[in-house]
């Protein structure tokens, strides 16, 4: 770091300071304007001139002024325009005591509003060149009185164009600074979404599989005895189901994979074209399912093919787990205009969660169920049927809102 910028470091973190040395500096150049004479006769020269103790006072003071200028801009406005109107009135020859009043406007101009600026500089610059002209002892158009004129006026301007740079600087920064915490929000925001997401495919994976493998195993425990070969079909579905939980896992854990990792499952995420054979694991676990499709022909998006396939998993699980042993289920997917209607009734009769209403049982199936519908802008509607049962029916939206109509030019 250079010395002067290491001395500018310093002054810009000791603003007191800064102000005294340039109060020093006002005064060093308003003395040796006032050891100068340039009006010496009709020819244009120079002479060196002694200045009155008073105006040595004046500018004393006027500087002195000028090192609480950060403090008080107005009251520092005040004392400098009293002293500089104390000279032009006595002062003959004049000392530039004025120079104080425009610095001072300047720091006026520089930390307040345009408005303050603006009534600031006509009061000063009306005093001084009015004090100078009327009560001077010079005459009225006399070099200067319009050079204090001129003065005032270019110490206003300059400070307001201060203001005005370091008002669109700021608000750059200000800018910048909404931008950064924006992307911030937006990245937490996806973060967040992502493990939702993440959690619910985890959930609904996890929550069908190990329901069909604690069926299977409890009849294969019951049957182990007297129907052993009973009991082996019931364990080789109890393999099969939890080898479909392993590959499911591995693909929904294969996405927290890093680019330097072993690379990730490429199995596609389970769609409607599944359904038949998901309806077999629960028909092979001893829950009877009806399916009912209408929708031959339709091309869904992969997002709302996998919601419907999760939403109709997560129903049977729950029809499995809480609708009792004699219950049936019935599944239809239907399309209607742009949106595919997907419904699972049961007519089971237990009072667990599935059979008294989705709050009851604590878990995770019917909010992960919503959560996946809303955010697709659909809507998922649950509770209990007339006469015993539970019905889950969501309705997906199948191309987007905005694509359904335009307004028109």
């Amino acid at each position: 770091m250079t010395p002067l910028a290491r001395a500018q470091r310093q002054l810009t973190a000791h603003p007191l300071a800064a102000d005294a040395a340039l109060a020093a500096g006002v005064l060093l150049c308003m003395l040796a304007g006032s050891f100068v004479d340039p009006h010496s006769g009709h020819s244009v020269s120079w002479r060196i001139r002694t200045p009155d103790p008073l105006s040595l006072l004046l500018m004393t003071l006027g500087a002195a002024a000028l090192v609480f200028r950060r403090r008080a801009p107005m009251a520092v406005l005040a004392v400098t325009g009293t002293v500089s109107v104390v000279e032009s009135v006595t002062g003959d020859p004049r000392a530039p005591v004025a120079m104080s009043a425009v610095v001072a406007l300047f720091t006026v101009a520089a930390t307040t509003d345009r408005p303050t600026t603006w009534r600031a500089g006509l009061l000063t610059m009306t005093v001084l060149t009015g004090a100078a002209m009327l009560a001077g002892p010079l005459p009225w158009y006399a070099q200067e009185n319009l050079g204090i004129l001129a003065w005032t006026g270019i110490g206003a301007t300059a400070g307001d164009a201060v203001r005005s740079r370091r008002a669109v600087v700021q608000a750059i920064r200000d800018r910048a600074e909404r931008a950064e915490r924006t992307r911030e929000e937006e990245a937490r925001r996806r973060v967040a979404e992502e493990r939702l997401r993440i959690a619910r495919d985890l959930h609904d994976v996890v929550a069908h599989h190990i329901a069909l493998v604690n069926v299977q195993a409890g009849v294969a425990a019951h049957v182990m005895d007297r129907r052993p070969d009973q009991a082996k079909e019931a364990l080789a579905h109890v393999r099969e189901a939890s080898r479909s939980a392993l590959n499911e896992l591995r693909a929904t854990v294969g996405l927290l994979r890093q680019s330097g990792d072993p690379e990730a499952p490429t199995e596609p995420a389970p769609g409607l074209d599944r359904l038949d054979e998901l309806a077999g694991t629960f028909r092979s676990a001893g829950l009877q399912v009806e399916v009912a499709r209408s929708d031959d022909g339709t091309t869904l998006p992969a997002a709302v093919d996998l919601a419907a396939y999760r939403v109709i998993q997560e129903a049977l699980t729950n029809v499995q787990k809480h609708a009792g042993p004699a219950a049936r289920a019935e599944v239809s997917v239907v399309r209607v205009g742009p949106s595919l209607e997907v419904t699972v009734l049961d007519d089971g009769t237990d009072d667990g969660p599935q059979g008294t209403g989705p709050q009851q049982g604590g878990g995770h199936g019917l909010l992960g169920m919503r959560e996946r519908v809303t955010a697709l802008r659909g809507t998922l509607t649950t509770g209990p049927r007339y006469g015993g049962g539970f019905r889950v029916h969501a309705i997906l939206p199948v191309k987007p809102r905005t694509a359904d109509a335009k307004d028109p030019v």
